[in-house]
């Protein structure tokens, strides 16, 4: 197989799909025995230090918008997923039908909050994590 540069790899990620890229994320972190999110939790560790610890815990900065039950309105439903991730409509239809499931993951406390109002609005169950 032909080594692929950087530019050419980020081309090939830009054609895939956000299920497609998280899906090959997975499988990355358990071929190499890596995780992605560990230099963050890391780097969010190490300046918090001493008895700030505890306080630092506390304050969470990313949230994950978790779809728990769909409702009554499927489609509506289906239409805000579209809309806050801009993911197709087949799958905007596969994620709402696979919950609960995450719907964003890490954003911030505004983001999570307009997200969940949304869905709400929508007829869904939502969660914030």
């Amino acid at each position: 197989m032909a080594k692929l540069t950087t530019d050419e790899l980020i081309e090939a990620f830009k054609e895939l799909t956000l299920i497609e890229l998280s899906e090959f994320v997975k499988q990355f972190e358990e071929t190499f025995e890596v995780t992605a999110a560990a230099p963050v939790a890391a780097a969010a560790a190490a300046p918090a230090g001493g008895g700030d610890a505890g306080a630092a815990e506390e304050e969470k900065t990313e949230f994950d918008v978790v779809l728990d039950a769909i409702g009554d309105k499927k489609i509506q439903v289906i239409k805000e997923v579209r809309a806050l991730t801009s993911l197709g409509l087949k799958e905007a239809k596969d994620l709402v039908d696979s919950a609960p499931k995450a719907i964003l993951e890490g954003v911030d406390k505004d983001t999570a909050d307009k997200a969940k109002e949304a869905l709400e609005g929508a007829g869904a169950t939502v969660s914030v994590k």
